[in-house]
């Protein structure tokens, strides 16, 4: 996954949580409806066809109909409310989800490797497939492409890694079913043993995208910072907000796809208490309003004018 993907434009983002929920819901059922078709027809075609790489593909859209529902669930509580046990909220749910999807693709990926494993300890066994499966592999790659494409998109546009990370899978899907149609073509070429090889690089292919995914979810969970073109967009707008004179010690930590924030902003020391308080406030609205910040905590220090410090008439002068 291209953490980029997510970060296009950290100054503006426009959606609500409730409107970026609503959108990983709908293209999420657009994936159910296309994973369900794929799942059935590859696996009975690839049963009857004699096509390992096939059903193996056909397990790998089984996966992602599971994963799908993962999302559904993860979405669906991820924007609850702020509660008494949960004061920031409930976004951490599609970090869960994130992690979640992770492991599927590598158990997925694991019990792939196996399965082609033994086919080719006895490569005698392995049987001449018939040509109605590669079309159905040639469909079920035209239809992965497009829906990677569908849900990128909307991935992008709302900023949710949750749904990146989904969208990638169904990428690993396309590029399965590539490998798939490539073994199925050899087969159909006289190199029967070029089927089961297909289904042991899409075992592979499923694996390492699981392990990526799940090792990522895993260190946002950690509090990971967001990437520092986001931070010193934070910074900015704090640096910019009238009365602040100075920002410093900006530290981010995820929260499921938004951000919470803890940063010190300097104000002239000469002003009253209420009136610091009234910048930080400001500070604070700019930010939430500007960036993905869930919440922003700021620290008061004070400032003194460069030429009150080094002004010998002045009492508070070293």
């Amino acid at each position: 996954m291209n953490r980029d993907d997510i970060t296009e434009d950290p100054e503006h983002d426009q959606y609500t949580p409730a409107q970026r929920a609503q959108a990983a819901s709908r293209s999420t059922w657009v994936s159910v409806g296309v994973n369900l078709v794929l799942t059935v027809t590859q696996v009975t075609v690839g049963v009857f066809s004699k096509s390992q790489g096939l059903i193996a593909d056909g397990i790998h859209s089984l996966s992602d109909l599971v994963a799908d529902f993962v999302v559904l669930f993860a979405n669906h509580h991820s924007k609850k409310d702020a509660d008494t046990d949960h004061p920031y909220g409930h976004q951490r749910f599609e970090t869960a989800a994130s992690l979640a999807l992770g492991g599927l693709l590598l158990a997925v990926g694991v019990g792939m490797l196996w399965s082609a494993a033994r086919k080719l300890e006895a490569p005698e066994t392995v049987q001449q497939v018939h040509i109605v499966a590669l079309y159905v592999a040639g469909g079920a790659l035209l239809a992965k492409e497009l829906l990677f494409r569908y849900m990128l998109s909307v991935a992008k546009r709302v900023k949710s890694s949750m749904l990146v990370a989904n969208a990638w899978h169904a990428r690993s899907d396309a590029a399965s079913s590539l490998v798939v149609g490539l073994g199925i073509v050899g087969n159909l070429a006289g190199y029967p043993i070029l089927d089961p090889i297909a289904a042991l690089i899409v075992g592979f292919m499923v694996a390492k995208m699981g392990w990526g995914f799940g090792w990522d979810a895993l260190h946002d969970l950690m509090d990971r910072a967001v990437d520092e073109q986001e931070v010193d967009a934070i910074r900015k707008t704090l640096t910019d907000t009238p009365g602040v004179s100075n920002v410093h010690d900006v530290r981010t930590r995820k929260m499921g796809d938004m951000i919470v924030v803890d940063a010190h902003i300097e104000v002239d020391a000469s002003i009253t208490v209420e009136a610091g308080h009234d910048i930080a406030v400001l500070a604070r609205q700019r930010v939430m309003q500007r960036h993905r910040v869930l919440n922003l905590m700021t620290h008061v220090d004070p400032w003194k004018r460069p030429d009150l410090d080094h002004n010998p008439g002045n009492p508070g002068a070293a």
